[in-house]
């Protein structure tokens, strides 16, 4: 059962997954560990030589969605 929309009763739109805090921090949190495994990997040298740009953009993408609203 859904409710009317009513003068009172704005409709809510739903926002795109890239504006959510949920899926965003997940993503972020995701390319921190990604990061970090490539940093501590012995094999590759072009992993490791991005690791650290990999970890600095997940943190700074962590803390810019953690402002998103929920």
């Amino acid at each position: 059962m859904t409710l009317p929309v009513t003068p009172d009763r704005p409709l809510k739109r739903k926002r795109p997954i890239f504006l959510r805090r949920g899926p965003m921090e997940n993503l972020a949190t995701l390319l921190i560990g990604l990061g970090f495994v490539m940093l501590f990997q012995p094999f590759a040298l072009v992993l490791y030589t991005y690791s650290l740009v990999t970890l600095l953009f997940g943190t700074v993408m962590f803390i810019i969605v953690s402002k998103f609203p929920e």
